[in-house]
């Protein structure tokens, strides 16, 4: 897969209280991934835009909420989400933005 195409892979960090967590017992960082992302393209993804070592990457498809938007019921897009495990003395830090 080439380059540009790696760069389209990883939507965004997912920033919560569960994924700083597993941040800081694991070293597991948790990214909101394209739904047809596998998890070598993840792996591939990550060490090319941030320049760590990755160990493991296990990927969770979430599925969408059914929500009430006024007076109509609809449902929320499914998405998926990939925690990326780094090597030991490799970190990501997103507050230093």
């Amino acid at each position: 897969m080439r380059q540009i195409d790696l760069m389209g892979i990883i939507v965004a960090p997912v920033i919560s209280e569960k994924a700083s967590v597993a941040a800081e017992k694991n070293g597991t960082v948790v990214f909101r991934v394209r739904k047809t992302a596998t998890k070598s393209q993840v792996l591939r993804a990550v060490e090319l835009l941030f320049d760590v070592k990755v160990d493991s990457v296990n990927v969770v498809n979430v599925k969408g909420k059914a929500k009430r938007f006024g007076r109509f019921f609809g449902n929320r897009s499914d998405w998926k989400k990939a925690y990326v495990k780094l090597k030991s003395g490799y970190d990501i830090d997103f507050s230093a933005a």
